[in-house]
């Protein structure tokens, strides 16, 4: 891991090479060469196959391939429009969901909140979402989120629940049973058999940003244990 500034060249190779928010592939003579957009920490996997930025931006900036929780703000056409926190709203196909024909379409309404996949992120085009597996063509999670509670947290602290490393959502999730969708653009779906467990949940949440309360592990443990969830 290393700050990069933008325009600066980071050494991102690997045969199957995937860029997430910050880095772009530019031509030079006979190759690529991935270069920065924004500030931040340079991240990658364990393989170095997927590689991306982390900063302290407030928009969230849409990347293929990630997962959001949006909210549908109109019906347009055969599709929908939806907020995603972005600078445009994202298009989202009736079509785009498992098993959706032409006479089967899932019926959202306004306010409908959905768990997406960014299938195409483009600067000069509006997001495309799609809830469904682009492999299988399986739902394997996406599709409308229904009841539950959503919750606002930075973007940085999206990408730390999304890293299985993280230990509040198995540590909830040890003590009472839990939903929840966790979007890289700041949102997290919560649902629990209780208002009070939810409650819960999105308290440590909010806590254990680092952009927010930034409260420890062992703070938010002691407070968890010294609420009646069961």
């Amino acid at each position: 891991m290393f700050c990069v500034l933008p325009g600066e060249i980071v050494p991102a190779q690997h045969v199957n090479l995937k860029l997430g928010p910050g880095l772009r592939q530019i031509p030079l003579q006979d190759e690529n060469i991935t270069v920065s957009t924004k500030a931040g920490m340079v991240q990658h996997s364990a393989n170095n196959a997927k590689w991306w930025i982390d900063s302290n931006s407030r928009r969230y900036v849409p990347a293929a391939q990630e997962s959001v929780v949006g909210v549908v703000v109109q019906k347009a056409g055969e599709g929908f429009r939806v907020d995603i926190g972005s600078a445009h709203m994202a298009s989202l196909d009736g079509l785009a969901f498992e098993g959706a024909t032409k006479r089967n379409r899932p019926n959202l309404k306004i306010g409908s909140l959905v768990y997406a996949r960014v299938s195409l992120a483009h600067k000069d085009m509006e997001p495309e979402l799609e809830c469904f597996d682009a492999q299988t063509r399986k739902a394997e999670g996406f599709g409308e989120l229904k009841q539950g509670f959503l919750v606002k947290c930075s973007l940085r602290m999206a990408r730390l629940l999304m890293s299985p490393d993280h230990f509040l959502l198995p540590f909830l999730g040890s003590l009472f049973p839990l939903e929840a969708a966790v979007g890289m653009n700041g949102r997290v779906w919560i649902s629990a058999s209780s208002p009070k467990q939810i409650i819960a949940m999105k308290r440590c949440i909010e806590g254990a940003d680092p952009d927010g309360g930034g409260v420890s592990e062992s703070d938010l443990k002691q407070f968890v244990h010294s609420l009646d969830l069961i």
